[in-house]
């Protein structure tokens, strides 16, 4: 094991009382450029950055903590290795906005994670620099040992391979099956491991304690278990002396054979407001002051705070439900929960699959799991949901945040597989609340559920007021019932777009009625039979199109012989780009004026 005080610093002076050099990013226009400066003008650049930093994300929103604390780390990168020949990959991109910054993006700052604007991540589209259009954790590793397999396997390409990979996605298992793969291979791969002590939360699990034993540890007498996967160990260094990591980095790109480099840093780094912001080092933020970091205007309750609110209020009744989060605590709600019953919420890290595996266990010895995950990361997780819940037929309940389109995080973090996903699932019941009321009387059904899986799924979208019902048809709300042309059928929060695409056809003459199911698969035996009485159905889902609600909908009505034609709205299958929600659905036809002109037309109602 190397450490910081072995690595050769040869040519680094300390720097002495002098004046700032202003405007030092203004000449930065690509990578290159950094290796022209010395080390106080580095210093000078890493605060101008973080300046820019903290004035751009205030504006629009986006990821800050965890930029703030990779400035020097950024900076040295791109100094020792040589991109985009030498391939730097970000494990959650989320930290690129230095690496966009010096190359060559920093004017397309005021664009950031808005439609046809400056990507939150790293976007091959962008730039020859981004190698990877990462944002789901801990798939870096696994990259970084194709693109090295394939340097090998190509010697006229000589490049380096460097993965960068925070603490909190080694706790993810795809890192372990590449570092084993890592290892083994002795192939030269830089592996830089960005050690700020937390994902969204503090690191979970009994690697954290390793990792601070190597921090702390006096001497060189506590063997790495990185070394053990037969990686180098070198460190561990100040992530924020940028000297100290090229030096660092310099000695691992010339071992020929795979090592890692140890980088202690602190996420918000140099910014007060972040530093001391104990939840998550503002980590991510919409729309703040850059003075105090407090948002610009007064936050509203949310779906994750009244779901937060309502687990709560369901454990202090019922001592056998516990809680299940990703490394993700307060981001889904389970701030409050946690705070409350301790003993009875489990931080597993980023390994959803261990989650829900997890879960299966807990249910199986008499609990009742609640497993509050976003939408989108359920994705990683399916074949647990399938084999080792579903199979079993185990009472887990899935609260799935940040369902449908999010808006500006992008292609990687719209939730819009998830329905199409768990309609394969036999025995899951899935619910979409379209109002907070519902979500409530929801969250309350599904855990008192026993006899096999339930799944909750709702919105990054705010709030709106209660729907209320006018009546029920079997387990179906009737939300207006004005004639019987149209049944359009709202899935979840898409309920206002047809309320409101019910009036502007009632005004053409269309007798319409807006029916919720709250339960939409499997498909309401009550909906079917409702259907026989219409001209035409139609559903509404904020979803994908192929393999959703609509789809379970209209095989149930062919099923029931039930004469009505069956059409749905949703998204089409294909990524999404990042943008507003209302910008997105607008484009995917999914507002009310475009979803009435189809209706009208090949409904034959015009």
């Amino acid at each position: 094991m190397t450490r910081v005080d072995d690595i050769t610093r040869a040519g680094i002076t300390a720097a002495g009382p002098r004046r700032p050099r202003a405007d030092l990013l203004n000449s930065i226009r690509s990578p290159t450029d950094l290796r022209r400066l010395d080390e106080n003008e580095l210093a000078d650049l890493a605060a101008e950055i973080r300046t820019f930093l903290v004035s751009s994300v205030s504006a629009v929103g986006g990821h800050l903590g965890s930029n703030l604390g990779v400035v020097e780390l950024t900076l040295a990168l791109h100094r020792v290795f040589s991109s985009p020949r030498d391939r730097i990959l970000f494990d959650i991109g989320h930290q690129t906005y230095v690496h966009k910054i010096i190359t060559g993006r920093r004017g397309e700052f005021g664009t950031l994670r808005q439609l046809g604007g400056l990507s939150g991540y790293p976007s091959r589209a962008e730039s020859d620099h981004d190698v990877i259009e990462n944002s789901h954790a801990s798939t870096v590793l696994a990259y970084a040992d194709g693109v090295a397999k394939a340097s090998a396997l190509r010697p006229e390409t000589e490049r380096l391979v460097v993965a960068v990979i925070g603490d909190g996605a080694l706790t993810g298992g795809m890192c372990w099956e590449a570092l084993n793969n890592i290892g083994a291979s002795r192939r030269p791969i830089v592996v830089v491991l960005n050690d700020n002590a937390r994902s969204y939360d503090p690191t979970a699990g009994s690697l954290a304690a390793h990792l601070h034993e190597l921090r702390s540890a006096p001497s060189a007498d506590v063997r790495s278990v990185f070394e053990v996967l037969g990686l180098d160990y070198l460190g561990p260094v100040d992530g924020h002396d940028i000297a100290a990591v090229e030096a660092a980095l310099s000695a691992a790109s010339v071992l020929e054979r795979p090592a890692l480099v140890h980088c202690v840093t602190t996420k918000g780094k140099g910014y007060q407001p972040a530093e001391q912001d104990e939840t998550d080092c503002l980590h991510a933020v919409g729309v703040i002051d850059p003075t105090t970091g407090r948002p610009a205007t007064t936050p509203r309750p949310t779906w994750t705070s009244v779901f937060g609110d309502e687990v709560v209020a369901i454990g202090r009744r019922r001592p056998d439900v516990v809680a299940i989060t990703a490394a993700m605590k307060n981001p889904v709600g389970l701030g409050q929960f946690a705070a409350e019953f301790p003993d009875r919420t489990f931080d597993v890290g980023m390994a959803e699959q261990h989650a829900v595996a997890s879960a299966a266990g807990l249910a199986m010895s008499g609990m009742h799991p609640v497993v509050a995950i976003y939408a989108t990361f359920l994705n990683r997780a399916f074949d647990q949901v399938l084999m080792d819940v579903a199979l079993h037929r185990l009472a887990v309940t899935f609260v799935l945040d940040r369902a449908g389109i999010t808006g500006p995080d992008g292609a990687s973090h719209h939730g819009i597989w998830d329905l199409s996903m768990l309609a394969l699932v036999p025995g899951l019941r899935v619910a979409c609340p379209r109002d907070p009321a519902r979500l409530r009387q929801l969250v309350q059904a599904a855990v008192a559920i026993d006899s096999g899986p339930t799944a909750i799924r709702f919105p990054k979208e705010s709030l709106g007021d209660d729907i209320d019902a006018v009546n029920r048809i079997g387990e179906t709300d009737v939300l207006l019932s004005a004639g019987h042309d149209v049944l359009l059928v709202a899935v979840g929060a898409t309920a206002p777009t047809c309320l409101a695409v019910a009036e502007k056809l009632r005004t053409r003459g269309v007798g319409v009625t807006v029916v919720d199911p709250r339960w939409v698969l499997p498909v309401d035996p009550a909906l079917t039979t409702m259907a026989a009485d219409y001209r035409t159905v139609y559903t509404v889902e904020d979803g994908l199109r192929d393999g959703g609600v609509g789809n379970a909908i209209a095989r149930a009505c062919r099923d029931a012989h039930v004469p009505a034609p069956v059409h749905s709205f949703g998204l089409p299958c294909r990524f999404l780009p990042h943008g507003t929600r209302k910008e997105l659905a607008s484009e995917c036809g999914l507002d009310p004026a475009e979803i009435v002109a189809d209706i009208l037309w090949n409904g034959g109602l015009r």
